[in-house]
């Protein structure tokens, strides 16, 4: 036969492969005998050709073996395809056998793809079918998935915190809108929530405990057959609903931007407060919960799965609370919502640690961007609002005095404002600190230290606190603004009769509250010092005059020693004139404050009667009774009835 190796052209191809055999058959047919060498390489292709032989009589052993049991698997699949029921409504039996068969097509689908070498293959027609089976499967386990999910969804009840109803957040929650408001004392009040952290960390159940197993197997097989998509979506699309009706059920509602910066305020305070609290439980109790749901179901296919789960089905539910907090942030910087404003900086700034942990990694990155983003501006908000809080109360210019020479709004709101902002001490620290003020530089030249004691506490309050030196400077700017008001008095008596209860308000309010360690207690001196000079300046502008009336001074009769009856009866007439008209103006002017008004009434008395009781004894035998209109008891009487607010007049209530 000749050299047979150099016979074969180097083919390739199954063309070529059947024309070389072709070629060394009509070969050997030419030759009665074969050399060495060629019985050889014919021995070896012998030995091929069996191994091949059997290798195919394998294949088809093993094609029709997955043929066979793809056959009782698409059986038990395309039964469940007819039937509308719910397969794991039907009991666990029946949906372990779904599982099973769905892990089979599974099973099947990837020896087949090892066997098809070309879509000619009768394998690669198995094949396809097995793809249309799995596929349905799939298709009905992404089905139950959400049924599942759905159907053993746990109550969120949020029992273990308090929670009030919007209409008591309504009552307790009116604010005021402008410093004209007398209601302003009992109207600013701080509602911050007692919820203790412990309560909030807590972890609940949100599907019942029982069907977690099941939900994972589903989960893995579905990942491991390609469709985690598929459950990516049912399983983010079921528990998004869930926390919206979380967020419905802490009766947090949808609003845009717009919607916020267009609410009354009374409505707007009761939705911030129910914000903070909502924020405390949803992250800590809900998110948390929410994370470990996550982790049980997608934690056997790697964290990266669970924490795109999580983030996927709860960023949109956070992101609804943030734009709420964004909206307050870039909203109007009015004074009455600066301790609102301060509470959500506050619970935002305390979740984010919980919030970065939960966010974790680039999964996580926007919801936790945007969490910092919003803590910013918020604390910027505080600022702005803050030093707003301060222009106001120097703009506040009134037109007419205060009726009565009372404690003025403008005093009881801003007292009552920054004895509220002592419970913030720690942040508006932490905000104001590049903010700070010299709070001595502010001092006007009466209040200047003076003593080396006085200039050593002056030292200090450069070394106060940013809040210290802001708080000192706004009483110090509501001095000089009722100052300015006292000024609308034409009365010198009434304007610093209006200062008195002004200031001593100030002074009672820093005293029995946590300003005291704010202020400090030379603060207090020097107002009740000062609030002390404007009483006796108010002393003497009141009763100067009159009692001037009752000195024996220039009371005799002309070019002699003795006393001039006339000019006694004079002087009696006048007194009693003076006295009815200050009883007249005085009795509608108002000391609220119970023990300065009676302090006042008793030191005005002492002065005033003893005067009185003075002249009538000295001058008895030169006046008749029908001269004395009043008795001393008479007089003491009516100055018992100055300073309650309501005017009254002798001429129509003579006790006598």
């Amino acid at each position: 036969m000749g050299d047979c190796e150099s016979m074969i052209p180097e083919l390739k191809g199954e063309e070529n492969l059947i024309a070389a055999a072709k070629h060394i058959v009509k070969a050997l047919g030419s030759n009665k005998s074969l050399t060495f060498a060629e019985r050889k390489i014919l021995a070896e292709l012998g030995t091929q050709l069996s191994t091949m032989t059997a290798l195919n009589e394998s294949k088809d052993d093993e094609t029709s073996e997955i043929e066979d049991r793809l056959h009782a698997v698409e059986e038990k699949i395309m039964r469940w395809e007819e039937d509308q029921s719910t397969i794991w409504d039907s009991g666990q039996e029946e949906a372990s056998e779904y599982l099973n068969a769905a892990g089979e097509a599974q099973k099947l689908t990837e020896r087949l793809e090892s066997l098809c070498l070309n879509k000619d293959d009768d394998e690669y027609m198995l094949l396809q079918r097995a793809h249309n089976i799995l596929q349905k499967a799939m298709e009905r386990l992404e089905e139950e998935f959400r049924h599942v999910l759905v159907e053993n969804r746990q109550p969120f009840e949020p029992e273990h915190v308090s929670f009030r109803s919007t209409e008591e957040d309504v009552v307790d929650g009116v604010s005021i809108i402008s410093f004209g408001d007398e209601s302003v004392e009992d109207s600013v009040q701080r509602d911050r929530d007692s919820v203790s952290r412990a309560s909030e960390e807590y972890i609940i159940d949100l599907i019942h405990p029982d069907v977690i197993p099941d939900l994972k197997c589903i989960t893995n097989l579905m990942f491991n057959s390609n469709y985690d998509q598929e459950c990516y979506q049912a399983y983010t699309s079921v528990r998004k609903d869930a926390l919206d009706e979380c967020l419905f059920i802490l009766e947090m509602e949808k609003l845009s931007i717009e919607d916020v910066l267009m609410m009354e305020w009374v409505s707007l305070n009761s939705k911030i407060k129910r914000w903070v609290r909502t924020m405390k439980i949803f992250v800590r109790v809900y998110l948390a919960s929410e994370k470990c749901l996550s982790d049980q179901i997608f934690g056997e296919l790697g964290p990266v799965n669970s924490l795109v789960c999580f983030v996927e089905a709860s960023k949109a539910s956070m992101f609804q609370l943030l734009n709420f907090a964004e909206a307050m942030s870039i909203g109007p910087h009015q004074p009455e919502k600066l301790s609102r404003i301060l509470d959500m900086y506050e619970v935002l700034a305390d979740l984010l640690p919980d919030i970065d942990a939960l966010y974790s990694d680039e999964a996580g990155s926007s919801v936790r961007k945007e969490c910092h983003e919003v803590v910013r501006r918020l604390g910027d908000s505080v600022r702005a609002t803050f030093l707003e809080f301060k222009n106001a109360i120097a703009s506040n210019a009134s037109t007419n005095p205060f009726a009565g020479g009372g404690i003025h709004p403008l005093t009881r709101y801003v007292m009552n404002y920054i004895k509220i902002l002592t419970d913030y001490s720690d942040t508006l620290n932490l905000l104001l600190k590049d903010h700070n003020e010299e709070y001595p530089g502010l001092l006007s030249p009466d209040m200047s230290p003076t003593t080396e004691e006085e200039s050593k506490s002056g030292s200090s309050l450069r070394r106060m606190s940013p809040m210290s030196s802001h708080l000192l400077s706004i009483a110090l700017i509501l001095e000089r603004s009722l100052d300015d008001k006292s000024k609308l008095y034409k009365d010198a008596s009434l304007q610093h009769f209006f200062l008195m209860n002004n200031i001593y308000y100030m002074a009672q309010k820093v005293k029995g509250s946590e300003l005291r360690d704010i202020f400090g207690d030379e603060w207090i001196r020097k107002h009740n010092w000062k609030f002390q000079q404007h009483a006796m300046n108010y002393e003497r502008a009141s009763w100067s005059s009159i009692l001037s009336l009752l000195k024996d001074e220039r009371i005799q009769n002309p070019g002699s020693n003795s006393i001039s009856k006339t000019l006694v009866k004079e002087r009696m007439r006048s007194f009693y004139l003076a006295f009815e008209e200050i009883y007249k103006a005085q009795t509608a002017w108002i000391i609220p404050d119970s023990q300065l008004r009676e302090d006042l009434r008793i030191s005005t008395s002492l002065k005033v009667i003893q005067a009185y009781r003075t002249f009538v004894g000295r001058f008895a035998n030169h006046i008749s009774d029908k001269h004395i209109k009043y008795s001393a008891d008479d007089l003491e009487s009516y100055l018992l009835d100055l300073f309650g607010g309501s005017p009254k007049s002798l001429q129509n209530s003579h006790r006598r």
